[in-house]
Formats: structure tokens, sequence, C-alpha cells
């Protein structure tokens, strides 16, 4: 049987070197990390060692590289300092970078990256409740889904047809579904299977009612991905179901397999987590695997790589 193709939609490089600075790894610990204590990855990152990590049975066929909070003054360090490592290694094959929504200077942060034919789109994180009891005191903040200053570089995107890596926790996703209403044609694709960090009854019932929101915007796709929560323990088999589920309100044709390695490697390693992709589209969609596992990422994130069905 042939390897079966893999594009890892999500994950970071880090080299540590000097090359690009990231605050959170070389200066100050920071204490809010959602994952908790993050020691163990606050060293090199590259290539070589994402490679190393994909199980036999599988052929790497490209990554897509997500912002990895580096220095907000030079966003376009990262994005050149990526842009050559491909170059020398082959990885990744696309990136989404970062840029200032409510800056002035948001557009030739846009107009400086796109110069990368990596270059494919923006994550920028809205101002965010870190639990669902904050939630209220967030609603109409500088920086939030509401405000209009910051969800202009939504339309500057939607202007330039890139698309927009949205990550919030699950207690905001209704709020996102009603933020890109203004903005149509945007694509975006959702991180983190949506964050459902309460997994209490009634937060999973958050999550699915956002879930379903933001999935009724046909532009949305969604990763699957990072499960790990500030406010539950690791549950594999939770975790597998809740991959399934949102299969089930995406339909497969929406859903990526990504990895956000190395920080899920805090959790649990990239064979397990491929695993649990594998057997939450085995329960869910037994038709999507190619789809799931490297077709979908194509499509929704333009990627020029060569599409190869295993056998």
């Amino acid at each position: 049987m042939n390897e079966q193709a893999l594009i890892d939609s999500h994950h970071h490089f880090w080299a540590l070197d000097g090359s690009v600075n990231y605050p959170w790894l070389e200066d100050e610990i920071d204490a809010h990390f959602f994952l908790g204590d993050y020691a163990r990855i606050r060293q090199p990152f590259l290539p070589a060692d994402l490679r190393s990590q994909i199980p036999p049975g599988y052929r790497l066929a490209g990554t897509v590289h997500c912002e990895a909070e580096s220095i907000r003054q030079a966003p376009e360090v990262e994005t050149r300092w990526l842009t050559q490592l491909a170059e020398e290694h082959g990885l990744p094959v696309a990136l989404v970078g970062w840029a200032a929504f409510a800056d002035p200077a948001c557009e030739s942060q846009l107009e400086d990256q796109m110069r990368s034919p990596l270059f494919r789109g923006v994550r920028a994180k809205p101002v965010t409740a870190a639990r669902p009891d904050q939630y209220a005191a967030t609603l109409g903040a500088s920086g939030s889904l509401q405000d209009a200053n910051w969800t202009r570089g939504l339309r500057l995107l939607e202007e330039r047809d890139l698309c927009w890596d949205l990550r919030v926790p699950a207690w905001h996703l209704a709020d996102a579904a009603r933020a890109l209403e203004a903005t149509p044609d945007l694509r975006v694709i959702l991180n983190h299977t949506g964050l459902p960090w309460d997994r209490s009854e009634q937060g999973l019932t958050r999550w699915r009612e956002g879930m379903r929101a933001i999935a009724a915007n046909p532009n949305v796709a969604v990763k699957l991905s990072e499960l790990g929560s500030p406010m539950a323990a690791w549950d594999e088999q939770q975790n597998i179901a809740v991959l399934a589920e949102t299969i089930g309100i995406f339909g497969a044709e929406r859903c990526l397999f990504a990895s956000n390695f190395p920080v899920t490697g805090l959790n649990v390693s990239y064979a397990t987590w491929l695993g649990m992709v594998e057997q939450a589209i085995a329960d869910a969609a037994p038709d999507a695997r190619q789809a799931i596992l490297h077709d979908n990422a194509v499509h929704w994130y333009r990627l020029g790589v060569q599409e190869k069905t295993a056998g």
C-alpha cells in the first residue's frame, strides 16, 4: 500500500537564534499560556524536527506555518525568515502571518508580506475572555470582535483575497459569525476545533451552538487541531468524539488536518494525535480520509503541491 499523502495545515517553526524574536519563548514566561508550563517547547523546532515526527505510512506533502507570536513591531521578519527557510528546506509550502488590524500600518504590513510567494493570509487574534464567566466584560472592548477599528482588518484581507485564521475560545464563536457578516467573501479557517475549553455539559452545548453558527458561513473551514484545554484534563476518547462531531457540523469538505506542533506535543505525540484524527474520520466520514488529510488544505490555502491519492 502506498503512503498516505499528508498536509499539516497548522504548525510552528522557530530557531531561537536571533533570526526572529519570540518574546514568549526567549524573554519572559507567559504565566497565562493556555496549556500551562511550556518549558519543554522553548527550544528550536525546524523542518527536520517536524519531518521526524511523521509516522510510517505517511508522506508529508507540505505544511502551512501559522504565525508564532513573534515580536509585533515587525511581523514581516518572521515571514521573510520562513520564506528563506522554505527555499532551503522545502517547508513550509505556505504561511499565515500577522498584521495589526487596528493600526494604520496594517496595509503596509500586508503589502510587505504579500511579496512572499508563501503568504496566504493572517492570524490576528481579537481580544477574548479567558473563561466563559468573563465573557461579558470583553464585549465592545478595544480590539474585540465588536471593535470596528479592529474588524476593518478583515475588510483589508477580503480586498486582497487573503484568508483569516480565526482563533477564539468557543464562547466567542457566535460573535465571530456575526462579525463575518460584513465580509461575505472572506475565506476563514477556524483554528483548533473551535477551542472547546469548557468541557462541562453547558460548555459543550455552547461550543456546538457556536460551531453551527459559524459553519453556516460556507466560506469558513476548520482545522482539526489542538484540543488541549486550560479547564479540563486531556481525555483522548472525548477528544476523538469532539473531532468527529466537528466533521459532522462542518462537513468533511471543510475540515483540515493540523497538528499545532510543537505545542500539542505538551499533551500527546504527533503519531497519537494523527491517530486520533484518523479515528474521528473513520467514525464520521470514512470516505473523506484523503480530503481531510490532504486535499482540503490544498483547496483552502491554495497550495501548489502535487495531489497524490493513497493506493
